[in-house]
């Protein structure tokens, strides 16, 4: 039903049984004693079970021909109801008729539109629709005016109703033009019209022939002789929307059982111009391909039907649309098509794969390599992807893989390469058991399965990216010992896996397995390889190994190696290579000295340098900033004061500074961390205001307020001269909370022995207070303890006291009660502070 009528059927029918029982009531009234109403009772009386057996019928009431007609023998009954009730005095005769016309004419259009009702319903709409149309009163009873209300004001003779009865209506006027032109059509008048006439003329004729269909006056053969279905067909391409819908649905009548019919409408320019219809508004649409499959039984129609330009994009399309009518005759229509091979692959191309699936499943063989070729060749998105893993392709395709010959392996595979691009059919594969043979054809040295071995690895790459790969043993030590043994393709997925496999966060004893089997050995001649796709390959795996026991990874990588990790930063064009070249670095021993002093005889800081002022603009971004910040964190450690000053010279500070706003976490905490090394050695390399051996005494603007002397961030590695404090906050107040240790340590250094208040009181200033009370809520346990050391100093001034005493009070004595154990004795002390203890 239409949503405009919010109705349910049971109450319609409720609503229009009521309806006709009133008028038959109205109608029997015995003050009226006239023969007429008599009459018109009886007819409205053989109505009601007709309409009840309508309504009755879902399906029927969801068509909207034949809603519309319910909705007309509604607003019929009311005005015989007003007529009735607004003509004691007088006798209606013309007008009743009309009434009974109407409601005939409001059963014969659902009677046109109940294509799918049962014969027993159709013939007995079909009967009282003659009755109704061929309706004539006796106009010569004449009835005695009753006395009582012969001075009534609602005698109707003429034409134009009084305001009282509302009888008439204009639309009604209309109506019976409409009809009067109908009546005077003959059955050559409309063969005429529907060859020859105008838009109105053929509208006319058609309704006229719909009649007679429906009036059963002209039959099989008539049609036949008069050509009616190819008059029909060649109108159907020039005529206007209502016609056009008309038309289809007096084909569909003229088809329904009849295959003679049927046959006329089969060649391919009206097979054409219904597939048109398919596209126009909802209405046509529905009956155009209700049409097409009561046709499809045709086996020419389903071969034609295939081959018109957009058909089955057409009905993919209304088998996913809204309308339910449309959407299963689509889909009934589908499988007739789906006998056809090519009409199969069209489909696919449309993004309905089911036929396609149940063809790799049941079909020919042939019809299975056709079908993989098909699915191997497709640019796929995503969501047809998984709409072929959740149909059911994988398991058929890696059932041919695994048990066709080799034009079905090939097929198979390459099908399967598309699909393994889509996470969520990465555990259909696995689950269909296809790692074990992908590993046997990579072993396999028989020349016919060489040129399978090449999407074999792919689809083993993508595999691998699934935690699930984890279950079967010793596949990365398989891969590992095919390393030397493949062709630059296959060395290239095989080294992607490996990085997948080894990437896992529960493969710790798989990475630790693949370097006792000399992983980094066979890895690190890879650094020379001239193919760059695969040194990278090589690299990120190297990167991902060198993340565990890296003492000894540097035994196994040597001088000579890291001298070439070097030249590929220096070197590569790719960022996402040096990116893993830098990483490989960071993760390597910072208390390693030696290793330090062959970066920089090799001018690895400068390098590094460069690197963060040309900036990066690719989807590396990210990582590179975290592999530098990680190297960095070696070239400012506190304990070697000549480094840091040959860092800050080089000017490591402001690129620090402009990591603390990376979008990662962990660029954050490693610049954080370089930041707060190099602060711990500022009290002593401050210079005093009270020095006087200088020749020129210090710029007014280096005096710093929290250290009490002259800072200069090259020479003095001040993080409020360097503008650190702020971005630093910053990171407190942010919503991650990795980086909240790090960046405590760094303020903390702001407020050692010598410098507390003064830095307490710049720490207040920048309002970072709030922010360092927000770590006591949801910061961990080391970021808190560091957190209260900080607060401890800070409310050791009265001040700070009064100013944020009472927002610390109730995080504190939670922390007291609920917090970590560890943490007790430094709340009690910031309690003692607060005097609250």
């Amino acid at each position: 039903m239409d949503n405009s009528d919010s109705r349910s059927i049971s109450e319609i029918e409720s609503e229009q049984q009521a309806s006709t029982e009133e008028v038959v009531s109205l109608a029997k009234n015995p003050e009226f004693d006239r023969d007429i109403f008599t009459e018109f009772a009886v007819i409205l009386d053989k109505f009601k079970p007709v309409l009840v057996a309508i309504t009755a019928n879902e399906k029927l009431m969801d068509r909207l021909p034949v809603k519309k007609g319910v909705e007309s023998i509604e607003k019929e009954l009311t005005r015989a109801q007003k007529l009735i009730q607004g003509a004691y005095s007088r006798s209606p005769i013309k007008e009743i008729e009309v009434v009974t016309q109407e409601l005939g004419r409001s059963l014969g259009l659902v009677l046109f539109a109940s294509i799918d009702a049962s014969t027993e319903v159709k013939q007995h709409i079909a009967e009282l629709h003659r009755e109704l149309m061929n309706v004539k009163f006796d106009i010569s009873f004449t009835p005695s005016p009753s006395p009582s209300l012969s001075s009534s004001p609602c005698v109707i003779h003429g034409r134009r109703p009084s305001k009282e009865s509302g009888f008439v209506s204009e639309q009604g006027s209309s109506i019976n033009e409409i009809e009067e032109e109908k009546i005077s059509l003959g059955i050559d008048d409309v063969v005429f019209q529907l060859r020859y006439g105008n838009d109105e003329e053929f509208r006319l004729a058609l309704l006229v022939l719909s009649d007679f269909i429906s009036d059963q006056v002209i039959d099989k053969e008539w049609i036949h002789e008069e050509d009616i279905i190819p008059i029909l067909l060649n109108r159907l391409g020039s005529s206007k929307p209502h016609n056009r819908l008309t038309i289809i649905q007096i084909l569909r009548v003229l088809a329904l059982d009849n295959d003679e019919n049927k046959e006329k409408m089969t060649d391919v320019v009206c097979l054409s111009r219904l597939v048109k219809s398919l596209a126009r508004d909802a209405d046509e649409g529905r009956e155009a391909v209700g049409l097409l499959l009561q046709l499809s039984n045709i086996s020419a129609v389903r071969r034609r039907i295939g081959r018109i330009q957009g058909c089955i994009v057409m009905l993919v399309s209304m088998l996913n649309g809204d309308d339910p009518t449309s959407s299963h005759d689509s889909a009934k229509l589908l499988i007739a098509l789906s006998s056809n091979t090519q009409n199969v692959l069209h489909m696919a191309e449309a993004g309905y794969f089911k036929p396609l699936v149940h063809c790799l499943k049941e079909g020919s063989d042939m019809s299975k390599i056709l079908m993989a070729t098909a699915v191997s060749r497709m640019e796929l998105t995503d969501q047809c992807r998984a709409s072929l893993g959740e149909d059911g392709a994988v398991e058929p395709l890696v059932k041919m893989f695994k048990s066709g010959k080799l034009e079905a392996k090939l097929s198979a595979l390459n099908a399967l390469q598309n699909l393994s691009n889509l996470t969520e059919n990465i555990k259909l594969l696995i689950t269909a058991g296809i790692v074990s043979p992908l590993l046997q054809l990579l072993f396999s040295v028989t020349s016919v399965l060489m040129t399978l071995r090449e999407p074999a690895s792919a689809i083993l790459a993508r595999i691998a990216q699934s935690e699930t790969i984890l279950v079967k043993q010793d596949v990365a030590q398989q891969m590992l010992s095919l390393l030397n043994l493949s062709s630059p393709v296959i060395q290239y997925h095989l080294l992607q896996a490996l990085n997948s496999i080894a990437s896992h966060s529960s493969a710790s004893k798989v990475r630790r397995k693949m370097k006792e089997n000399c992983a980094v050995q066979l890895l690190l001649p890879f650094l020379t390889e001239s193919n760059i796709k695969i040194r990278s390959a090589a690299l990120n795996l190297l990167y991902t190994l060198s993340k565990d026991s890296p003492e000894e990874f540097m035994e196994q990588l040597g001088e000579s190696n890291l001298i070439n990790i070097v030249n590929i930063i220096s070197s590569s064009a790719s960022e996402s290579e040096k990116a893993a070249a830098i990483g490989i670095v960071s993760n390597l021993p910072v208390s390693n000295k030696k290793l330090t002093e062959v970066l920089k005889r090799l001018h690895f800081l400068p390098i590094l340098i460069s690197l963060v002022s040309s900036g990066a603009s690719t989807s590396a971004k990210t990582w590179l900033e975290e592999s530098i910040a990680g190297v960095l964190v070696r070239f400012t450690v506190p304990s070697d004061k000549k480094l840091q000053l040959l860092s800050a010279e080089l000017g490591v500070i402001p690129i620090l500074v402009k990591l603390l706003a990376s979008e990662s976490s962990l660029a954050k905490c490693r610049a954080a961390i370089s930041l707060a090394q190099l602060s711990q050695n500022s009290v002593a390399l401050r210079k005093s205001r009270k020095s006087r051996w200088t020749c020129m005494p210090p710029s007014a603007d280096t005096f710093c307020p929290v250290h009490d002397g002259y800072c200069v961030v090259k020479s003095t590695f001040c993080l409020v001269k360097a503008g650190a404090v702020p971005p630093l906050i910053q990171i407190l107040e942010g919503q991650e909370r990795e980086a909240d240790e790090a960046v405590l340590n760094a303020l903390a250094t702001l407020l050692q022995d010598e410098i507390w208040e003064s830095g307490s009181l710049h720490i207040a200033k920048t309002s970072a207070v709030q922010a360092i009370i927000r770590v006591l809520e949801s910061g961990t346990v080391k970021a808190q303890e560091k957190a209260l050391w900080i607060l401890e100093r800070i409310f050791g001034i009265e001040e700070h006291r009064s100013q944020y005493g009472e927002s610390a009070q109730a995080v504190l004595i939670d922390l007291a009660q609920n917090g970590n154990p560890r943490l007790k004795p430094t709340v009690a002390k910031v309690l003692a502070r607060l005097q609250l203890l």
